[in-house]
């Protein structure tokens, strides 16, 4: 029961409460009044109670139509100042108590319980129309301010002018196009206007200051040397490094145009022709470029001389939620590791915007990358752009970048992104459907004549291998995720810690491999000249207090070349350990044996695996090989490295593989751009890998990283060289012996 202390005596509400016995009140009815007279008087009493400390109280006030003596003149009791303090202080506390309460308060009080319940009862009706009344106050101030905004707007358009003759104007005689365009117009501006207001708040911040987002990606702790006659990697490089975050001017001009390249990219997303047509086989689609110009005439200007253009759109459903996509793509780091295939280098510059209400809506960001194929005889693509995050509606999120070479121009720049990104809609179940657009003018002269068609076709650098990577990386990571692991399957982990750990692991070789395969920078490699093997590429560098590599000096040797098997005979081949032996140098011939594996996709090839190397040396017999092998529709992995087995049984349960030393290689394996097979959804909801490279021949890249001096001072001989140039012919010549046999 609440506490009947009085309160701090000030005095509102009804001050009166009725007298009367009637037989058959009902609690929480409100006592009738007999007449408009005495509706008068509960009114004056009303007022009354407001001044003044007491209240009046007539005993049958209501009820006469029970009391046998109707004519009895009607007797009032004002309350005293300290009832109606102990019953304001209780009305506070329980505006509604019940019988034993109001016995108890009115003994206390010398109340009869009905005087008690009545002057409860009009307490609470004199809180409801005060209430109401206040409701109806502001009710009446809204609408004023509505009718004045209506009469503002109403002189604003009977006074408009044409902005071209100065003559009257009237909406009603605007073309339906024109009024559609204006009111678009306003919309654009809007959003411009809210976020260049975000942006305000935060430009002129260091990037690291923004929790949500990740810092620029730091250098690796490797100790670079210049050997004797090292030569540039076709000029990579030289841009980014020239590239700062954008000044202040720049940044209004960033905003507008990140706005723009927004609206181009969920139109290029959602319209079919005539600006995408089909192709001749049905299975992609064709920019048309004049009707691109058409539909779009501001764009960033137009083409260079010289440059090419790429257009590709492509859309799968894929296992991951909307929201976890939307990470992936604004986190620099995430997005570089889940794409390490086709993204060899990429940071953030400049972050205008980190989004509101807590999530990457309106989030703007000025970025660098490389992008890359893997293979040496393909030239990096290197851009600078502005990437823009927006939520159109409820589940559906749209990613977009745009290049900002009109902002600062550079001579070397060879690739120009258009708005690309991708339009991401919410599916059942923890789906997303994925529709990607890629659009860049390019300078692709340095391009090999191996890897001429396959470029052109836009299949390498297209979004048909962004969306078939996304997809095979959203499977991996609910591989990771996955506790319903079967226990029947020989080699099968079932142990989740030790999953994530030697998934870690081999996430780190495929990403070290990737790095060091193409003509990238990204791990400060450089090129020996004067080997004498115009198509093996021969890199090397100094690794220093990197636990995730031995130290000394390390040598890479890479070569690409042109096998006429599919890719998916290529690719079944090598990652076969029965098969290994036939290629595999290293392994001295002996029995290779799978100890254990975890499959990360639908496809049974994409798997990671632990081999054991069962070698007539017996120097050679607790040798064991982490390998990683996973396909898609537009390329295929075959990754490996030694490992230590004392090291290999702290990951496989559960612990830090960040120190297991790595030296990772294998292989890349592209369709050749003669027969490519598209990539569509398939029912599952992800990409349909089952005819995927099965037909036309392949490009196949081989690098290999040995170390081949443990110590980091010392000297790179030129037999060292030597022998690992060797090495890879050899492998290069095995593969092409054993293929093509199969093959004939």
């Amino acid at each position: 029961m609440p506490t009947m202390i009085s309160g701090n005596g000030n005095v509102s509400g009804f001050g009166t409460s009725l007298l009367v016995q009637p037989s058959n009140m009902m609690e929480g009815q409100l006592h009738p009044l007999e007449s408009e007279s005495e509706i008068g008087r509960m009114r004056d009493d009303e007022l009354d109670s407001t001044t003044k400390s007491g209240s009046e109280n007539h005993e049958a006030a209501s009820g006469d139509d029970q009391n046998p003596r109707p004519n009895k003149k009607k007797r009032y009791h004002r309350h005293t100042q300290h009832q109606i303090q102990e019953m304001e202080a209780f009305f506070k506390e329980c505006p509604h108590p019940d019988d034993k309460q109001r016995k108890e308060l009115g003994r206390e009080l010398g109340l009869e319980p009905l005087q008690v319940k009545f002057w409860f009862q009009n307490k609470r009706t004199q809180m409801k129309t005060q209430h109401e009344r206040h409701e109806n106050t502001q009710l009446r101030t809204e609408n004023e301010k509505l009718r004045a905004d209506n009469m503002r707007y109403r002189e604003a358009l009977s006074t408009a002018s044409c902005p071209n003759c100065g003559g009257p104007t009237a909406v009603g005689q605007m073309s339906f196009d024109e009024h559609h365009l204006r009111l678009e117009n306003a919309r654009l501006r809007e959003e411009i206007d809210r976020i260049s207001a975000i942006a305000a708040k935060y430009v002129g911040k260091p990037v690291v200051s923004y929790p949500l987002l990740s810092s620029p990606m730091t250098p690796r702790p490797f100790e670079f040397g210049a050997q004797p006659g090292t030569g540039d990697m076709y000029g990579a490089g030289d841009l980014l490094r020239s590239i700062s975050s954008p000044s202040e001017a720049d940044k209004p001009i960033i905003i507008e145009l990140a706005v723009a390249a927004m609206e181009e990219l969920v139109r290029m997303a959602q319209m079919g022709e005539p600006l995408w047509m089909t192709s001749l086989d049905g299975t992609t689609y064709v920019l048309n470029e004049e009707e691109y110009i058409r539909t779009f005439p501001r764009g960033i200007g137009p083409k260079p001389t010289g440059f090419k253009c790429e257009a590709s759109r492509e859309t799968a459903v894929v296992i991951m939620n909307h929201i976890n996509l939307v990470e992936i793509l604004m986190d620099v780091n995430q997005w570089s590791t889940v794409f390490s295939g086709i993204v060899s280098k990429a940071s953030t510059l400049d972050v205008l915007s980190t989004g509101i209400a807590g999530n990457y809506n309106g989030a703007l960001q000025v970025m660098a990358a490389e992008f890359q194929v893997l293979s040496p005889l393909v030239p990096t693509r290197e851009s600078y752009y502005v990437r823009y995050c927006k939520q159109h509606a409820e589940g559906t999120w749209a990613v977009v970048d745009a290049s900002l070479d009109n902002i600062r121009p550079s001579p070397t720049a060879r690739c120009r992104r258009r708005p690309s990104g991708c339009l991401i809609q919410e599916m059942p179940n923890g789906y997303s459907k994925v529709t990607w657009v890629e659009h860049v003018e390019v300078d692709d002269s340095g391009v090999h004549s191996l890897y001429k068609q396959l470029v052109s076709s836009g299949h390498a650098f297209g979004a048909q291998r962004w969306i078939a990577t996304l997809d095979r990386q959203c499977e991996r990571l609910a591989s990771v995720m996955a506790t319903n692991v079967p226990t029947g399957d020989v080699g099968v982990i079932t142990n989740q810690d030790g999953r994530k750990s030697m998934l870690k692991l081999a996430e780190r070789m495929v990403m070290s491999f990737c790095a060091g395969v193409s003509a990238s920078t990204a791990h400060t490699w450089t090129t020996l000249s004067g080997t004498g093997a115009d198509d093996v590429r021969v890199m090397t560098r100094k690794s220093v207090d990197d636990p995730g590599r031995p130290p000394g000096i390390v040598l890479s040797a890479a070569t690409s070349f042109w096998l006429p098997v599919s890719p998916k005979r290529v690719f079944d081949f090598l990652r076969d350990e029965n098969s290994r032996s036939e290629w595999d140098i290293l392994s001295n011939g002996g029995v290779v044996q799978e100890m254990a594996h975890i499959a990360n996709g639908r496809d049974t090839g994409n798997c990671v695996s632990l081999l054991r190397v069962n070698s007539a040396n017996s120097s050679q017999s607790n040798m064991l090989i982490l390998q990683e092998s996973c396909a898609d529709p537009t390329a295929s992995f075959v990754i490996y490295a030694p490992v230590d087995i004392v090291a290999m049984n702290v990951v496989l349960n559960g612990g830090d593989p960040d120190y297991v030393a790595l030296l990772p290689s294998g292989f890349a394996i592209l369709p050749d751009g003669s027969t490519i097979t598209a990539t569509t959804s398939s029912a599952g909801g992800g990409i349909d890998t089952d005819a995927a490279g099965s037909s036309g021949g392949s490009l196949l890249t081989v690098a290999f990283q040995i170390l081949v001096d443990s110590v980091p001072t010392a000297k790179l001989s030129l037999g060292s060289v030597a022998t690992v140039n060797n090495l890879i012919a050899c492998t290069v010549e095995r593969i092409k012996a054993s293929l093509s046999c199969e093959n004939a």
